[in-house]
């Protein structure tokens, strides 16, 4: 009620507004005396004032200009009028001649620029009042100064965004694109004063406070060089994170991000074959072992969205279980859910299981991964990633599993630490099983994943929260990382693709400096290394070594079809002889403990122990 109430107020200011602009035409044209005016017109203005005022409201109703908010108006309002406003002159010049109406046609002219600068101007002015009202019209001196990079569709939404939301307290000042056409020009009003590798120039010339990466189509190499040519300023820096959300125009600011460590991987997506992943997963019998960890419960995640008959999440730890049963349960309830707390250790127990749901698929992401603790706790690795994989690795072969996806680490490629060593042999078991099975095994082999439990961003994020220092193991030490997402992705494609006994290799990209990982950390919570925040050097930990490999020298590597995923070359391992190796190494962890990593080097050759405190490379 209130809206039509507003609407008629709006017409009638309208109605007012057109009977005046035709009132000053004829006074305009006759040098502002009535007497001037012949007699033969002054007898037909009230007629001629009628019939221009339905014509013109008629044509307003029909543009749509009442559907606008006043607090808002612009150029697409402005435009409307001036059409509505043409097109009505047009319509009153045919009903004079079809009328014999006299006349004047300097009034119709006057007319005509007269109705637009009142009926757009009363809008204006109403914006204009109620920016004064509101304080903002003096603000501008207090707005934030914008460099916009990036000067496609994005950036011209951002533009506009910024202009007509004062309350976001930004001022575009300039915009930077790689489009030599587009240098020199104006978008929206806002120049575009060079490319991209200017940032840093022109954030200190023009006194930037914010940028704004308005390039949803960049590689994430780009977006890195800008970021770092930003972050040696001391302007804030966010970005429009992709094309999809640039849909919805009216709110594409609220999609306007800070900058995460994601952004600055130099990683491009991985683009998925959904086709082949869903052939093996759709109708089938699915379980996740290590199901509620950071892995496992985005293995879930991925794989309910590709219709299994079932899925099984398996885990010794209740609490995560449980969370990620109660997410899936809430984004797919036509999910067949089974969440079963077990340890893979108990090989009775997981015959019980295997029986009662014959899974079609094992995805087995259950294991021991914290380098240093593992060190420190060698059993405790062996009877997990050793004894519990074989035990589900077997219940797979024993139960007519068809697929097992062994997920394993860029550190079991010769390995310097326990962890490293026991998921090594954790491939050779299920290398081994894959000539004796009739289930085809399958490892997938990555590096680190960004977030994961225990991973070095949340840590380097709590010292961040607790005010520092943070801490790195050595300022030359590198890593191989993926987003939790991609590496799962890669992981089921790579499941896809297996027809038994390989190593699937993940490209990992370029391995990153945990240093400079730690000092991007830092200044995206918005602090300056070795001043706001210091970085303490600790010294590699015992098992640690300064660089990773995703590959034994024995291996070779051949290409697939996904450029993300590379297969090494199976090896030949006996299963009799690993067996007795594996026999032989229970009972050293029961008699001869101190003896353990000596019975390890038998069994993986490649494996060295990092001396002191793990320099080893």
């Amino acid at each position: 009620m209130k809206r039509k109430i507003i609407s008629y107020g709006l017409v009638l200011i309208d109605i007012f507004l057109i009977n005046l602009s035709l009132a000053l035409s004829y006074f305009l044209r006759f040098d502002f005396r009535y007497s001037n005016i012949p007699i033969q017109f002054r007898e037909h203005i009230i007629r001629f004032a009628i019939a221009a005022t339905v014509v013109k409201i008629g044509l307003f109703v029909v543009f749509k200009l009442y559907n606008s908010i006043w607090k808002y108006v612009g150029i697409y309002e402005t435009a409307m009028i001036m059409l509505a406003s043409s097109l009505g002159n047009v319509l009153m010049i045919a009903y004079i001649f079809m009328v014999r109406l006299p006349v004047p046609r300097g009034v119709l002219v006057i007319c005509l620029m007269l109705d637009i600068f009142l009926i757009a101007g009363i809008r204006f002015t109403y914006r204009l009042i109620r920016r004064i009202s509101k304080g903002e019209l003096f603000t501008l001196r207090n707005h934030k100064r914008v460099l916009i990079v990036g000067g496609g569709d994005a950036g011209s939404i951002i533009v506009k965004e910024l202009r007509s939301h004062p309350e976001l307290k930004g001022t575009p000042v300039a915009i930077l694109d790689d489009d030599i056409l587009k240098i020199g020009k104006k978008l929206s009003g806002v120049p575009i004063i060079g490319d991209t590798n200017q940032v840093l120039k022109v954030v200190e010339k023009r006194r930037i406070d914010e940028v704004i990466i308005a390039m949803p189509s960049a590689s994430r190499k780009k977006i890195n060089n800008i970021y770092s040519a930003c972050s040696r300023t001391s302007c804030k820096v966010k970005i429009l994170p992709s094309v999809s959300q640039l849909i919805d125009e009216s709110v594409v600011m609220q999609k306007v991000r800070d900058v995460n460590i994601e952004d600055l991987l130099g990683r491009e997506p991985v683009n998925l074959d959904i086709e082949g992943v869903s052939s093996y997963i759709r109708g089938q019998v699915v379980m996740v072992t290590g199901g509620g960890g950071s892995i496992g419960s985005e293995l879930c995640r991925q794989i309910a969205g590709f219709s299994p008959e079932r899925l099984i999440i398996l885990d010794n730890y209740e609490n995560n279980a449980y969370e990620i049963q109660n997410e899936l349960l809430h984004t797919h309830p036509e999910l067949k859910l089974n969440t079963i707390i077990a340890n893979i250790r108990e090989k009775g127990r997981l015959d019980d299981i295997f029986r009662q749901y014959c899974p079609n698929v094992v995805f087995h992401a259950a294991a021991h991964k914290h380098v240093p603790l593992m060190e420190a706790n060698p059993t405790e690795a062996i009877k997990n990633n050793v004894f519990g994989t074989m035990n589900v690795a077997k219940c797979a072969d024993e139960f007519g599993t068809k697929k097992f996806v062994l997920i394993s680490t860029d550190k079991a490629v010769n390995p310097t630490n326990i962890m490293g060593a026991t998921k090594r042999i954790a491939e050779m078991i299920i290398q081994s099983l894959n000539r004796v099975s009739k289930t085809e095994y399958v490892a997938v082999r990555f590096g680190n994943v960004l977030g994961s439990n225990g991973s070095v961003i949340p840590l380097f994020k709590k010292q961040i929260e607790q005010g520092g220092p943070v801490t790195v193991t050595h300022p030359e030490v590198t890593r191989f990382f993926m987003t939790i997402p991609e590496a799962v992705q890669l992981v089921i494609e790579a499941g896809a693709m297996a027809r038994g006994g390989e190593i699937f290799v993940l490209d990992m990209g370029e391995p990153v400096r945990i240093s400079d990982l730690a000092r991007n950390l830092i200044k995206l919570s918005g602090f300056e290394p070795d001043v706001d925040m210091k970085i303490k050097y600790t010294g590699l930990r015992p098992g640690e070594k300064l660089y990773e490999e995703l590959l034994l020298n024995e291996e070779g590597l051949k290409a697939t079809k996904n450029d993300k995923i590379f297969v090494a070359k199976p090896i030949h391992i006996d299963m009799a002889m690993l067996i007795r190796e594996l026999d032989c190494l229970r009972e050293v962890m029961l008699t001869n403990k101190s003896g353990i990593s000596e019975y390890i080097k038998l069994i993986v050759p490649t494996y060295r122990k990092a001396e002191n405190g793990g320099l080893t490379s």
